[in-house]
């Protein structure tokens, strides 16, 4: 495989994804680990996320339910919540993925993931229905 299409098709399928936010992301890491932004690029995007066995609405479901579930990755989880909404997920199926996950991580992680649901949407403008 060509590192370069690698990059490539990963900066694409980031752009598609998560819009300006990730690229931001990228470009604040070149200063301090330009390798590292680079394997960000690559990996997750160019090789995992520009796989065929999944579509990017259940890719971010995942995501979602596995930052939420982790407890520990809010900036990310943020991001991922921005990013399904981007790929067209709704806010009402955000919600309830964040809240099945009460059941596998605890109430704490899915009060968390809640709250930053909450941000992400009100970032977004007025909060509706199926908002928390």
């Amino acid at each position: 495989m060509n590192l370069e299409n690698r990059y490539e098709r990963g900066l694409a399928k980031l752009r598609e994804i998560d819009g300006e936010i990730g690229e931001r992301v990228v470009e604040s890491l070149a200063g301090i680990a330009p390798d590292f932004a680079r394997y960000l690029v690559e990996f997750p995007f160019g090789d995992i996320y520009s796989r065929p066995g999944l579509d990017l609405r259940s890719r971010e479901i995942a995501v979602v339910a596995a930052l939420t579930a982790m407890g520990n990755a809010t900036p990310q989880l943020k991001v991922h919540i921005q990013a399904a909404l981007n790929v067209g997920v709704t806010r009402e199926e955000v919600v309830e993925t964040i809240m099945q996950m009460a059941v596998y991580a605890g109430f704490p992680a899915a009060l968390n993931g809640l709250m930053a649901a909450k941000e992400v949407f009100a970032q977004q403008g007025a909060l509706g229905p199926a908002s928390v």
